[in-house]
């Protein structure tokens, strides 16, 4: 069976590296402050928004993947909010934390 998600990564491996250094850049984004933590975790989904199952009457008629894994720069998206969201975990008072 053709899998979408293997070929769009092969893709992004082999002639996309003109998003190196585009890649590079987002990895090294270190993120100190809480407000712009917080625009980043708004602005950047934690789950896929497009995926989806259709049913009808309890069937299932077809299911959309996560089409996020197509963007060839998904997992540096999904750091930036990783270190956006632990910038805001040590932002907190432990007061706020319990």
């Amino acid at each position: 069976m053709f899998n979408l998600v293997q070929f769009f990564s092969h893709l992004t491996s082999s002639r996309l590296n003109v998003l190196n250094p585009i890649r590079k850049w987002l990895d090294s984004v270190e993120i100190q402050n809480p407000k712009v933590a917080q625009v980043i975790c708004h602005v950047i989904p934690a789950s896929c928004p497009f995926a989806r199952t259709v049913k009808v009457a309890d069937r299932v008629l077809f299911v959309i993947p996560p089409l996020c894994k197509l963007n060839p720069l998904y997992e540096q998206f999904v750091g930036l909010r990783f270190r956006s969201m632990v910038c805001l975990e040590s932002a907190a008072s432990p007061a706020e934390l319990h």
